[in-house]
């Protein structure tokens, strides 16, 4: 099988409009929100959700970015094949609603440990997660509140998500995982 697109760059803006929204609502606006993106494709999309909250509400969301790599439960036995980045968070976070945006949710290791990484920036009111896909096979009891597509999957495939910002368009794909065994959706 080869690489197989899911949604096209009017897919992705249609998900991040309705999220956007769901978001409002559920906090009864956006005046305490802040939007905390995981490296590397969740931080495009957060400021993205961040535009379009404030075309909504005339409210200015402030946008962080979360390199969560030293707070994986494998990070002692993963290649650390990229720099670990620095994270930025802009604002205090206590007694803030921070929404965490990823690209790909699926087993939930990954969320865990940007929740560890956010307690080390203060304490929230509350922790959210918005994720562009869910592909299931959740191994942590951990689930999204706002998901701009649920893809079901088998652990052999991969959900790929390209943004203009780092890869020059739009657009999400499966495809079969590689024969090293290397799977970027955690």
């Amino acid at each position: 099988m080869s690489e197989k697109d899911l949604m096209s760059a009017q897919d992705i803006d249609r998900a991040l409009i309705r999220v956007s929204h769901e978001i409002i609502e559920h906090n009864k606006g956006a005046g305490s929100l802040v939007l905390v993106g995981l490296m590397t494709r969740g931080v495009p999309l957060a400021h993205r959700l961040a535009k379009i909250i404030e075309k909504l509400e005339n409210i200015q969301t402030p946008v962080g970015s979360l390199d969560i790599t030293l707070y994986r439960d494998d990070v002692a036995s993963i290649n650390l094949h990229h720099t670990v980045q620095r994270t930025d968070i802009p604002v205090d976070i206590t007694d803030k609603q921070v929404v965490l945006v990823d690209d790909v949710f699926y087993t939930g290791r990954s969320i865990r440990a940007a929740m560890d990484a956010v307690f080390d920036h203060g304490r929230p009111q509350s922790i959210q997660l918005a994720v562009l896909v869910d592909r299931g096979h959740r191994e942590l009891p951990v689930r999204a509140d706002y998901v701009g597509k649920n893809i079901p999957t088998a652990r052999s495939e991969e959900i790929k998500v390209y943004v203009k910002e780092a890869d020059g368009e739009d657009r999400v794909t499966i495809l079969p995982v590689s024969v090293t065994g290397d799977n970027a959706n955690d």
